[in-house]
Formats: C-alpha cells, structure tokens, sequence
C-alpha cells in the first residue's frame, strides 16, 4: 500500500521475524507458509490491482467507464480488441495517457486471422491500397448483407476488420514492422487527458494499439489502486484471449471484476466456466471478486432468459457475497446524460456524435437510444401513473428519444439510472476499495499468520515446561537420570526387538532389496553350475566308475552310468548350494550388525552399559546356527536330486521316449564305445529329469526354508535378548553413577541454555507479535490479534 499507517511501517521485518523462528524449530519447518507471503506482500504492496475480465463484448470497458463516470475505454458492440488497458491514480494535473502501437507483424496476422474467418484471400501485403481497398469492399457488403456491424457474429468480424485495416492507415508513421513503438500524449500534441483518451477510444485507432495507459485523476485509484481492462476470453484471436488469462494467474492481480454474459446468453459458456476455475487457482484472489452479469436489460424482455438467470445465482453463486446485475449501457450513457440538454439534443450532437453520422448522409440510430426507447415501453420497469410515455410510429427512433427526454427529464433518467444497477455497482466497489479493503488485507494476513502463532506458542510452552520440569541441582539430575533407568533399559530392549521385527518381516515380504539380490545370485550360482556339469559330463568317466565297483564284470548296463551320473550331479549342487547358503546368511547378518551398531538404541545402550549388552554375540550365534540349519537343509535338498523324479518314467512323456532311445542306443554292443557315442543323448536324459527339480528348489521350496529358518530363529532371539538387556539394570546403574556428576553438570548446564535460548525466541516472538497487533488494532481488527507469551501462559 503506498500509505501504511506509522503502527505497520515493520510489518513486514515483524512477519518475516515470525517466518525466521518458525523455520528455526526443525519439527515446525514442514509448515506451509505460502499463504502467509501471498497476505503479506498483498498487505504491503504499494499497488492493488483490479482486474476486469470476462467474454468477448460482455461490456467490461463500458462498466470501467460507468465506475469512473468518464469515458476512458473505447466500447462498442461486437468490438473485440487485444488492447491491454491499465488505468492508475495521477494528480489532478499530471494526467495523462501512454500508447503503445502493435507492430505490422502483429496487424499483419490479426488481418490473416479476420479474413480467414470471412472467407477471404489471404492478405498478402496490407501495404498495398488496392487490397485494402478490396478488403473493405468485401466487408462492407458483409455488414450491408447482415443488416449492420452489429446484427450477426461475421458482420462484427467484418468490422473488426475494417477498424483494423482503418487504423493501421491511419498510424502507418507511427508502427514499426517488429517492434511494438510507444508514445507520451505530447508527442501526438494532445494537451489534456480527454483528448488523448479521445483518440484512443476511437476505433480504428483502439484496434492497433496493443496496450494503454491511462493516469487519471479519480478517487477510486487512490491508495495504490489499479484497474485492468483484458480482452475477451473468446477473443477471436486466440493469442489475446490468453492474456486474460495470464494476467489471471499473475501474483500480482489482487481482484477481480468477472463480467459475465447468461443474462444475454442464458447459460455460462465453457470459457466462463474456466475463467472462474483460473480464479480460484490464484491464491493472492482469494474471495475478492465482484460478479457482475451485465446485460441485466436483455432479461426485462425475456421471462424465460430472466428465470435461467436467477436459479443460475440462486445456484452456483448462492455462496458469494458480491453478486449485482447491471446494464453497463443504459447505466453509463443515463450518467451522461445528466450533463445534455434539448440544445444537443440529449447528446445526439455531442456525446453520440460520431455514431449518429452514416454512411450515406443519413442519421443512425446509436445502440443506447434503441435500448433506450425499449426501457421506456417495454421493460415493465417504469410506473405507468409516473411516467405516460409512449413511442410514435411516424417519428425516427432518434426523435422518439429526444422527445420522451424532453417530456419527462432528470426524473426518467434517474430511474434509468437506478433501474441499469451501476449505482449499486459503484457504490459496492467504492465501498470496498476505500473502506474494506485494506481492514480485509490485513485481517487476511492475521488469519494466515494466526495458524503459525498458535503452533509457536505451543512449541516453546512445551520446551520450557519440560524444561522447568527437570532438576536443577546436580544431586536431583543424579537421582533423576537413576530413576530413569529402567525406563531406558526397557525402551532400548523394545526398540532392538522391533527392528529384530521389521527386518525379519523386510526378508520373508522379500522387501530386503540386498537379500533379495544375494538370494537372485544364489539362484544364478545354482543354475550356471547345472548347466556347467552338464556340458562337462563325461559317460568315460562314469563307465570307468561303474566298472571300478564292480570288478569281476567287464561291461556295465545303462542304468549304473545314470545311477554315477545322478550321484555326481546331486553331490556337485549340494557344494554350490551350501556354500551359497553360507554366503547369503554372512551377508545377511553383516548388514544386519552394520544397522544395529548405527542405531540410536545401540548408542543408548553403550551409553548407559559402556557395552552393546551382548547383542553381537547373542547375533553371531543366531547366524551359526542359522546357517547350520540352512546348510543342513541344502544337503537334504539335494540328497533328494538322487532320486529320479516320478515323472521320469511317466508314459507318454520326452524324457521315456529319450530314455528308450538311449537305451535302444547303448545296447547295442557290450563294450564302452556304444555308451560313449551316446554322450549327448545321456547329457539331454539328464537334463530333462535335473533342470525341473533344481528349478523347484531354487524358486520355490528352499527359499521357503530359508525365510522360516530365519524367522523362527531371529524372532525368538530378539525378544529374548530385550529381557536380557533390561536385566543388565545394577550393571547399569554402576557404570553410570560413575559418570554421572559430569554428565548431570552438563546435562543442566544444558537445560539452562536451552532455557535461556526458548525465552529469548519467546521473547523475539512477543516483540514481532505486539509489532504486528498495533497494526491490526490500528486497523481496528480487534477479533484477530495473535497470541502474545506471557508468563502466566507457561
């Protein structure tokens, strides 16, 4: 704000003080504090900035104009413009207006983009009079065709176009070709703001301006206060529409005044539905949003677009507290007229001046006198004992209009004023910008920071009350920590034989990701030496142990080279297999040990034992027997492998028919040369009765074993080794009384810092929270002032 009351001048080092204290306490750090700086730059922030926005001519310039009571903003029906239109506080006499010109480049597209939706040419070069020339021929037989610029959606394109094409002849000197060129009023020998607001709001000179700005004198802009006036968000060049939205999300857009059109339309449109959304996104908008459904006018002639629009209020916008209907047309232009007379014909000559004048010498009908001359008869707004108007069919809209006025006077416009809801419009926001909005920035702010406060407050009362609560001589602090003891003892016991827990639980889940890769290597370990003995089988060799049994015979059938095959084979896995096992469970348990010793409880414990309590042994003495059992379990496993499986000699399977075949093969001599020929037959024989059994083991049975000889070992040893510890209570005891004077010495040497260190926080915080409560109580927000600290409150 550019006028903080002298209590708010810290504000923002007294906030920032709260912000700093609160990240200082590593358990309030997670606090979202965001909203907090959004209050809080919205609070100080020397500019308020109003934005207008809503759909294509839903009439946001033309309440822009009704707010200040001048006409600044050009506005006319179907006009759309890109023109960005910023209006800011300037003394009486320091007015005036700054214009920025668009490039050619950027006429040069809008141009493509109008005759593409007219089905026209593509513009080739908009420097050329013949196609301009042709443009506005077409045009013109656009809005001649359609019955005028503003009867149908391509005869407004038509004259957008045309303002377009108009307006760059007009300002050729002053466009550059890629850079948008800006200009003081005094460069164009404007002397006042009126007349270079004049030049502006006409439209050929609006539709090549890409932005204005306006410094004008007004009550209303006081205080840092500024109004923005956007394009339409279904601006027919798309690139404009995404400026209003832009300047939506943009943190420095604190209001919004959402014109919307279901009272002309009957229904919200998408875009309006995601113009609402965009809002609520912005948290530096909040609820300062004023919806105005302008057109209001448009529902005194339609029972049935009147009953749409009031169960769409009484609907979707029950919950907001700044809802009004307006008719920016009838309002703005009923204001003007307060200043016309019969001389100008009610402003037929001066204020309608320009849009009176036709085409062909003929005198139009400007927009308002239409409305006008529609409100007096057809609105059912107007007393009939008050007001006896009536509308002649043997006179020009336009004498109708000068005649009813000169008839009933200031009374009918009065009503037409009141009737059209600006007043109410203005006052509303009068109200809030000079009354309730900065109490409401402010209260805003208190509330965000209440939150942080309150959990502050808590903190340090917790601190210092656990603080107070311990001894302060060192015989007390001695007897103190004592008496603990047990307590400790036990925690430290329940602690080791949780993480006992959590880790057999990690393992048997197979969430352990290192046992699960040391288990994935056994596996592999498994099937790389199956494959090895495999390829490396010799039947020679086994027929020579088959012979070597048996002395007395020269030859030896099949089935004792299978029978040396399988005992080779099974005798060979149970190595690989056992001394995985050893592997896998060393591994395990010196991971486990490395955890254990980097616990917080195992620390404690050295610290009230000087010992671990017997931990790692009770540890290493679970992993001998836990890898006896497993070894034990790997030699009965592959004890098994002997055995053919029962499926060997099942009929109608592969490994029967391989093993026919071999046979068939073998017995066809006694010496061992049939027998060796037939190598690779035996090696496939072996494999089809190996692969399936070890692929068994190895992914299903054993590891099973493995999680339950863990567990039912570990489990145990972790429960009872928690008694154990809490048993080593005189041990303790003893070897803590001996270092205890120096440590109770410390520990409330200690406390005394952490003491002194919370009162002067406390004592940071009040100064901060006292700073922040003069303001809010020079704001009169009583109701929301923060917590201050004090010693009763301990």
């Amino acid at each position: 704000m550019s006028n903080l009351a002298p209590q708010c001048q810290q504000l923002q080092t007294q906030v920032e003080m709260i912000l700093q204290l609160l990240h200082q306490e590593p358990a309030l750090r997670s606090q979202d504090i965001t909203s907090v700086q959004i209050s809080l730059d919205k609070a100080i922030s020397p500019r308020f900035e109003i934005v207008f926005a809503g759909a294509f001519s839903a009439g946001k310039s033309m309440l822009i104009n009704a707010l200040l009571e001048r006409e600044l903003l050009y506005s006319a029906e179907g006009h759309a413009t890109g023109t960005e239109c910023k209006i800011e506080y300037a003394s009486a006499n320091e007015e005036r207006v700054v214009l920025t010109f668009l490039s050619e480049a950027e006429i040069r597209e809008q141009a493509i983009f109008l005759c593409q939706q007219l089905g026209f040419n593509t513009v080739e070069n908009i420097n050329k009079q013949d196609v301009i020339d042709l443009l506005h021929q077409g045009c013109d037989m656009i809005i001649q065709k359609e019955g005028g610029e503003s009867k149908s959606e391509r005869a407004k394109l038509a004259k957008a176009l045309t303002l377009l094409l108009d307006g760059y002849v007009a300002n050729r000197e002053r466009i550059n070709t890629l850079n948008n060129a800006t200009y003081s009023m005094e460069q164009f020998n404007f002397s006042n703001l009126k007349e270079a607001a004049g030049y502006a709001r006409r439209g050929s000179n609006s539709a090549v301006l890409k932005r204005i700005e306006y410094y004008c004198h007004h009550p209303l802009l006081e205080d840092g206060n500024i109004i923005i006036d956007t394009p339409g968000i279904d601006a027919p060049v798309a690139k404009d529409a995404q400026l209003t939205y832009a300047k939506i999300q943009h943190p420095d857009t604190s209001a919004v005044v959402c014109v919307l059109k279901p009272a002309s339309a009957g229904d919200m449109t998408k875009e309006e539905t995601e113009l609402l959304e965009t809002m609520r996104e912005n948290a530096g908008i909040r609820d300062r949003v004023f919806y105005i459904f302008n057109r209001i006018d448009e529902t005194w002639y339609n029972n049935q677009l009147r009953q749409r629009l009031e169960d769409l209020i009484n609907g979707q916008f029950r919950d907001s507290q700044r809802v009004y209907k307006t008719s920016g047309l009838l309002g703005f232009y009923g204001s003007l007229l307060k200043q016309t007379s019969q001389l100008d014909r009610f402003g037929l000559d001066s204020i309608f001046a320009e849009s009176v004048k036709g085409l062909d010498g003929k005198e139009e009908t400007p927009q308002f006198v239409y409305a006008f001359n529609n409100y007096c008869v057809s609105s059912g707004k107007l007393s009939p004992s008050q007001f006896r108007i009536s509308i002649n069919g043997f006179e020009s809209p336009n004498q109708n209009y000068v005649r009813i006025l000169n008839e009933q006077g200031t009374p009918l416009i009065k009503q037409l004023i009141q009737d059209s809801g600006i007043e109410e419009f203005r006052n509303a926001v009068t109200r809030y910008l000079t009354k309730e909005k900065r109490p409401q920035l402010f209260k805003n702010l208190a509330d965000d920071l209440g939150d942080i406060c309150i959990k502050l407050e808590k903190h340090y009362q917790t601190i210092q009350r656990d603080l107070d609560s311990q001894p302060r001589e060192i015989e007390s602090m001695k007897e103190y920590e004592l008496q603990k003891l047990n307590q400790q003892l036990q925690q430290v016991g329940r602690y080791f034989n949780q993480h006992i827990n959590e880790e057999v639980n990690q393992i048997i889940n197979n969430h352990c990701e290192e046992f699960e890769n040391d288990f994935r290597q056994l596996q592999s370990k498994m099937i790389r030496r199956l494959d090895e003995l495999l390829d490396t089988f010799s039947v020679a060799d086994a027929y020579r142990r088959a012979t070597l049994s048996h002395p007395r015979n020269a030859t030896a059938p099949l089935l004792a080279i299978l029978v040396e095959a399988f005992y080779y084979l099974s005798n060979q896995l149970e190595d690989i297999l056992t001394e995985s096992c050893e592997q896998v469970i060393g591994n395990l348990f010196q991971q486990l040990m490395e955890k254990i010793r980097k616990s917080e409880y195992y620390r404690q414990l050295y610290r009230l034992l000087g010992n671990d309590g017997g931990i790692e042994l009770q540890v290493k003495e679970v992993e001998k027997l836990i890898t006896q059992a497993l070894v034990t379990a790997a030699r009965v496993e592959c004890d098994r492998f002997v055995k053919e499986s029962p499926r060997f000699y099942n009929e109608g399977t592969f490994s029967i028919y391989q093993f026919r075949q071999v046979l068939e093969q073998t017995s066809q001599s006694y010496g061992a040369e049939s027998v060796i020929e037939a190598q690779p037959a035996i090696r496939q024989l072996l494999k089809l009765d190996f692969e399936p059994k070890v692929s068994y083991t190895i992914r299903q049975s054993f590891r099973q074993t493995i999680n339950q000889t863990i567990k039912t070992q570990l489990l145990p040893m972790g429960e009872k080794q928690a008694d154990e510890i809490l048993q080593l209570y005189p041990q303790a005891r003893a070897y803590l009384e001996k270092s205890l004077q120096q440590e109770a010495e410390e520990k409330i040497a200690n406390n005394q810092r952490l003491l002194n260190q919370v009162e002067e926080k406390i004592q940071e915080y009040n100064t901060a929270v006292l700073g922040i409560n003069n303001c809010l109580q020079a704001m009169q927000l009583y109701e929301h002032l923060l917590p201050v600290i004090g010693g009763e409150e301990v």
